[in-house]
């Protein structure tokens, strides 16, 4: 599991991603202005991880599923991908949860 750090195609925002060890992508950021934004946000992650509280559970209109990790003032530090169940989200949550807060970090900017 990994954190990685990478930028818009445009070059305009730093974005992070936590990674799972198959390559897939769990949980995405919003875009950071810069790139201590986006170290930031993923040291929130590690932080609120393991608090059940911080996950925001969500059903899309198209009866799918996923979730938001929330900071303790609400706001959204990272969200899922689309789960086909809700068996799926719990699982995702669950790998979060678990390894998150021990993911290295990889840098993929050039900055």
């Amino acid at each position: 599991m990994k954190f990685e750090i990478f930028k818009s195609e445009s070059g305009e925002k730093f974005y992070f991603r936590l990674k799972a060890g198959n390559g897939q992508i769990i949980l995405s950021s919003q875009g950071y202005a810069n790139k201590a934004g986006a170290k930031n946000g993923i040291e929130s992650v590690k932080k609120n991880a393991s608090n059940p509280d911080c996950y925001e559970r969500k059903e899309a209109s198209n009866g799918k599923f996923h979730f938001n990790l929330l900071a303790m003032n609400k706001q959204v530090i990272g969200s899922s991908q689309m789960y086909a169940g809700k068996s799926g989200m719990e699982n995702g949550i669950e790998s979060v949860t678990r390894t998150a807060p021990e993911a290295e970090i990889v840098d993929l900017t050039q900055d």
